[in-house]
């Protein structure tokens, strides 16, 4: 417990290093955002913290947090934060220190990149292909794991309503900074549309703003990224796999026989485009009524026929990674915008929680390998 103005003031700068920033996920210590703080004897500490631009949709979130990191120390009476905006050269030092002097390049395509790409996709739609998107990566965030979501749906976008954002992306000059749910960074065409406006792009201009989300979106060092691709094998997936050839294709189907033949097709663009194959995600497998006897609605072994197919057709093994349930539950939680892997009681416990969970953790646990990855490596 600190008893003098010195030990009071070291408790306040390692309170202030524990205070991270919601957009960019690093203590304010260490971006700059810290200009100055003071305490006078009466225990009255005023910080001086500074956004990265004045219309920071997270300033009343940061003024909370540090008095809320302040509070608890012992001869802290009163917390006031006081706001002011980065300058100019204040917002390019921190640019340069989050993404180094590179330009503007995709960062995930650098042979240092760790990150876990998975690209998922559908034959049609309707099988829930978001709604697994959006409680795998936010199933791996609650483990711990760095995660981020490119919607690229630009046509159907869903991933803002099913992760409940409302916020618009913070720009910093070129960056853009993403915003955060559950753990998990997003982007999505659907923030830069007001109201429920269509997209009427044609392929290049799909191109380039994939592009642009890819290499101008801040994600920092991601443990996994996630790309909702729309369904079918049209320009987007082409792009993608063009944008980054590194990304493992995940293709999601339902039991039915006429959803697994499509998603066959969806699968089968790795052939065309040098990817490899995450594997097949079953979804609304079956229906568990109250006696426990499961009803299958949409029939049975379309993710297992997909697998097979794709094995047979690729000339490598295509795994069926697992089985996910029908349950209200988990598209009451989509609705609410709140993923059904993060609910708590009963509904985290719900077997299609589990099912999401587990296959979170079998994606997460999968050895990077060095596949489709460039080495930087040139011959002597």
């Amino acid at each position: 417990m600190p008893h003098d103005h010195q030990t009071l003031t070291e408790a306040i700068h390692r309170a202030l290093g524990e205070v991270i920033d919601p957009e960019l996920r690093r203590p304010i210590t260490e971006l700059g955002m810290l200009r100055d703080f003071s305490v006078d004897t009466d225990g009255h500490v005023t910080v001086e913290v500074l956004l990265t631009v004045a219309a920071c949709p997270m300033r009343g979130v940061i003024s909370s947090d540090v008095k809320a990191a302040l509070a608890p120390i012992r001869g802290v009476s009163k917390v006031s934060v006081v706001l002011d905006v980065m300058t100019t050269e204040q917002r390019t030092a921190l640019k340069e220190q989050l993404k180094g002097s590179k330009g503007r390049v995709i960062p995930f395509n650098d042979p240092s990149s760790l990150t876990r790409i998975y690209a998922v996709t559908s034959g049609k739609g309707g099988v829930g292909k978001s709604s697994l998107t959006a409680n795998l990566a936010s199933a791996m965030a609650a483990k711990g794991l760095r995660v981020g979501i490119v919607d690229a749906d630009v046509y159907g976008f869903s991933i803002p309503g099913l992760m409940g954002i409302d916020q618009a992306p913070t720009r910093m000059d070129d960056m853009i900074l993403p915003p955060v749910a559950f753990g998990v960074k997003v982007i999505s065409t659907g923030m830069f549309i007001s109201g429920n406006k269509p997209v009427v792009w044609r392929g290049p201009m799909l191109h380039r703003a994939l592009e642009q989300f890819l290499r101008d979106v801040y994600f920092g060092d991601l443990d996994v990224l996630f790309i909702d691709l729309p369904p079918g094998t049209g320009d987007i997936a082409i792009s993608i796999s063009q944008l980054l050839p590194q990304a493992r294709i995940l293709v999601v189907t339902t039991p039915q026989s006429a959803a697994a033949e499509v998603a066959e097709r969806s699968g089968l663009i790795a052939a065309q485009t040098g990817q490899l194959i995450a594997g097949v995600i079953e979804n609304m497998s079956w229906l568990e009524l109250e006696d426990g006897r499961r009803m299958e609605l949409f029939g049975s072994g379309g993710g297992a026929t997909t697998a097979e197919r794709l094995s047979s057709e690729l000339g490598e093994d295509v795994a069926l990674l697992g089985t996910v349930p029908l349950e209200p539950l988990l598209r009451e939680g989509g609705d609410r915008g709140r993923p059904l892997v993060t609910a708590d009681g009963a509904a985290g416990a719900s077997p299609a929680a589990k099912a999401l969970r587990d296959l979170a953790a079998a994606l997460a646990s999968r050895p990077l390998g060095l596949a489709r990855r460039p080495l930087g490596i040139s011959p002597a």
